[in-house]
């Protein structure tokens, strides 16, 4: 069978570039035993893949230069060749940015779709969801009544972390890069507080938005708004170190935080965290995100672009800031 793929053809520098991605049509043979042949239905761009792009050392391997990329996908079976799984079934793998997958049966994950759509596998129930969820209360270890900044607070993880916050009775602080985002997160998510990071300089905006300072910073950015947390946190405050967006597209090493002194004198804690350390944790979050979604109690948004051709535009928007909630591309008609 033929498959559209999107491979990756040119590291970029800096920010990425529709160049830098080239589609092409492969054939794709049936499964062995213990294979699936998965259609893909949607595919996820996540700002981790970034860093995969470039031939540096990380905690996972480079994304392969004319080699298709990889990431987070939903799908039907299309052929089975283990009795685990039936054709028709929906599934999670990590095969995406192409039509058809074909993987080892091990590698994929059963998902209920009338538990969610299944585009929020991607998202609020997938890996993003359980980033916020692990995060928030194995990282920065949360309490009842605390104050709590998340920074690109209307993306996938951000708005999941504010509203999980909420619910566990603290005071949230939410920064976003448009009204649009802003009203999202006010209106529709309740998060107490929200600034537009573009309107001045972020310290003075979170002083104004939290006057008695924060217990914990949830940090997707980096730059200028960690140094102002690190300025606004009190003593022990504690940082989930998730991701640096504001940074990824940087060609040269970005200065420290110019408040890295205050962390001793604050005794703060910092702790960086990958989520793929932690999925033991996903049936537990799962267990308790599960029927808050699907009660309302917890709301979500996607941004969806359509057809995997325009997967790079998707990608490039995503690292822009043009998403509210999680980012997808919609691979076929039929999803």
């Amino acid at each position: 069978m033929r498959s559209r793929q999107i491979e990756l053809a040119a590291r970029p520098v800096g920010e990425p570039r529709p160049t830098d991605f080239r589609l092409t049509e492969v054939e794709v043979g049936d499964p062995r035993p213990g294979e699936l042949l998965v259609r893909n239905r949607w595919m996820s761009v996540d700002p981790y893949m970034r860093g995969r792009m470039n031939d540096a050392p990380s905690y996972v391997p480079p994304f392969a230069l004319g080699a298709p990329l990889e990431g987070g996908a939903v799908g039907q079976v299309l052929r089975s060749a283990d009795d685990r799984f039936e054709e028709g079934q929906w599934v999670l793998h990590q095969l995406g940015w192409r039509e058809l997958a074909l993987l080892p049966a091990d590698a994929a994950r059963p998902i209920d779709p009338a538990l969610a759509p299944p585009s929020a596998y991607l998202g609020v129930l997938g890996m993003p969801g359980l980033t916020a969820y692990v995060g928030l209360f194995d990282i920065a270890r949360v309490r009842e009544g605390e104050e709590v900044f998340v920074s690109a607070a209307a993306g996938a993880v951000g708005s999941l972390v504010g509203q999980l916050a909420k619910l566990h009775g603290c005071r949230v602080i939410g920064s976003a890069g448009s009204a649009e985002k802003l009203a999202f997160l006010r209106d529709e998510l309740g998060f107490d507080a929200v600034f537009n990071y573009r309107e001045g300089r972020v310290h003075a905006l979170l002083a104004a938005a939290a006057p008695a300072g924060i217990d914990v910073y949830f940090d997707n950015v980096g730059g200028e708004q960690l140094d102002a947390a690190l300025v606004a946190l009190r003593d022990h405050g504690r940082v989930a170190m998730c991701g640096a967006i504001s940074l990824y597209n940087a060609t040269e090493p970005p200065p420290g935080p110019r408040g890295i002194p205050l962390v001793v004198r604050k005794r703060l804690t910092l702790r960086g965290f990958i989520v793929s350390d932690h999925f033991e944790r996903m049936a537990a979050f799962q267990r308790e995100v599960a029927p808050l979604v699907r009660e309302g109690r917890i709301r979500y948004r996607e941004t969806t672009v359509e057809g995997l051709e325009r997967a790079p535009e998707a990608f490039i928007g995503l690292l822009r800031g043009e998403n509210i909630g999680k980012m997808v591309v919609s691979i076929d008609k039929e999803g």
